[in-house]
């Protein structure tokens, strides 16, 4: 019976021992840009590998002079969902979201001459924004403290300058803590110089690091959402659609613009900034200019507000406006989404101008359409039409661009022209044939 006990004894101990030897597995974060939508999909991606890599605790290094309060928010969500530690090391400064965030961990550090708060909400401008951004704040940084056991009311001064708390802060000044402040006021657990001098003081050298890289597809999405390749796939966008009109049934240019479009809103779908309404809003641009080209006569309304709303789109998924407020959107933002998109629009055009016809007369292009006309000299005696229509004069059918119908009596004969356009109603007259199509030009 002992040589039994001593035996299970032996095993308890053996198996405390290793379970004691086991290393706390830590993953690191680096929040030290601003907070926008590709910082919530950083922060999503690394919560996601934590959870699914079973990390025993998330360190977050913050350095931000803060972001959007709309993204901070999601992110705070996050933090506070997830069922393992988060820590913060606030490396220099967590201001505005960047205080946000850090309330939300579940400890607080603080590296020498580091500091935490001024949360008030500014605009691109740098003044305050309107008030009910400001009570949005408020109420955010109140809850958030609440739901991790720190003191509301100073969380709510980081925000609020009116509030003034005895010993704290007075009216008139926004909340800034120090290190030593945070210390003092159950703001921050303690100060280090590093994470791993906070490790190793929590769980000697009992721990493994390992820093959050997000992959190479996110690489490459940061890649798709640079302004210059940005430019380029709209160009491809504007070209495909263009020579797509021009050569119906070819397909090759319409196809490498819905490839461009894939690529070019994928990855602002992915970081959050472009929004389903934003794509909604390109979609019906297609079908007005669509419709615009195939059934209504003339080019009016509908073509117009298709191109508007197709240019529009294709600027605001570059921005990060709610709807239509821009009231956080950096100024310079606008102006490189408006100039990218400008910048292709006449790079577009410019090659549609002096690379259509090119294109129309290389080899590649005659490899997948049929460009050229079966002549009687060439053997091809096939008669398409009873009687002889060189000469013919009639009126335009259908408007002509270059393509359509045209009425000569009381028959309706396809046709089209050298190139130009002509409106319903117009007089033409017939200068030749080519397959089943009149070539016509304006009488």
């Amino acid at each position: 019976m002992q040589k039994i006990i001593s035996t299970t004894t032996f095993w308890v101990l053996l198996i405390a021992s290793l379970a004691s030897q086991a290393q706390t597995k830590v993953l690191k974060l680096t929040i030290d840009a601003e907070i926008d939508p590709r910082m919530n999909r950083y922060v999503d991606l690394g919560l996601t590998a934590a959870k699914n890599g079973n990390y025993d605790v998330v360190f977050i290094e913050m350095d931000t002079y803060g972001g959007l309060v709309s993204d901070a928010k999601d992110i705070v969500e996050m933090i506070l969902d997830f069922k393992k530690p988060v820590y913060v090391w606030i490396n220099k400064d967590a201001a505005s979201a960047g205080a946000l965030i850090s309330i939300a961990c579940d400890s607080i550090y603080m590296a020498p001459g580091a500091s935490i708060g001024a949360a008030t909400v500014v605009t691109q401008q740098g003044e305050a924004a309107p008030d009910k951004y400001q009570s949005y704040m408020r109420a955010t940084m109140r809850t958030t403290a609440e739901q991790t056991g720190r003191n509301p009311a100073i969380a709510e001064a980081m925000v609020d300058q009116s509030i003034a708390i005895p010993g704290i802060t007075e009216e008139g000044k926004v909340l800034t803590f120090t290190t030593s402040e945070a210390i003092k006021n159950g703001f921050c657990e303690a100060k280090a110089s590093s994470i791993k001098e906070i490790l190793t003081a929590n769980y000697k050298d009992g721990y493994t690091i390992d820093e959050f890289s997000p992959g190479i597809i996110e690489e490459i999405v940061a890649i798709f959402l640079s302004p210059y390749l940005s430019g380029l796939l709209l160009m491809i966008i504007i070209g495909g659609i263009y020579f797509e009109l021009q050569t119906p049934g070819v397909g090759f240019p319409i196809l490498a613009a819905i490839t461009a479009a894939i690529l070019y809103f994928v990855p602002y779908y992915l970081t959050g900034l472009a929004a389903n309404w934003e794509l909604v809003l390109f979609i019906v641009g297609l079908i007005l200019i669509g419709l615009e080209v195939a059934v209504i006569p003339g080019f009016g309304l509908a073509g117009i507000t298709g191109i508007f709303f197709t240019f529009s789109a294709l600027v605001l998924v570059m921005l990060n406006n709610d709807m239509f407020d821009f009231t956080f959107v950096p100024f310079s933002a606008i102006i490189t989404a408006i100039t990218t998109a400008l910048t292709a629009l006449v790079a577009s055009a410019a090659l549609m101008f002096f690379g259509g016809v090119k294109l129309i007369n290389s080899n590649a292009f005659k490899r997948v359409a049929l460009t050229s006309t079966q002549q009687k000299e060439a053997g091809y005696t096939a008669r398409v039409h009873k009687e002889p229509m060189l000469h013919k004069q009639g009126v335009v059918h259908t408007i002509l661009r270059p393509a359509g119908k045209v009425q000569i009596g009381d028959t309706i004969y396809d046709a089209l022209t050298r190139g130009n356009y002509l409106e319903k109603g117009e007089k033409v007259v017939v200068i030749g044939e080519e397959g089943n199509d009149l070539v016509v030009r304006k009488d």
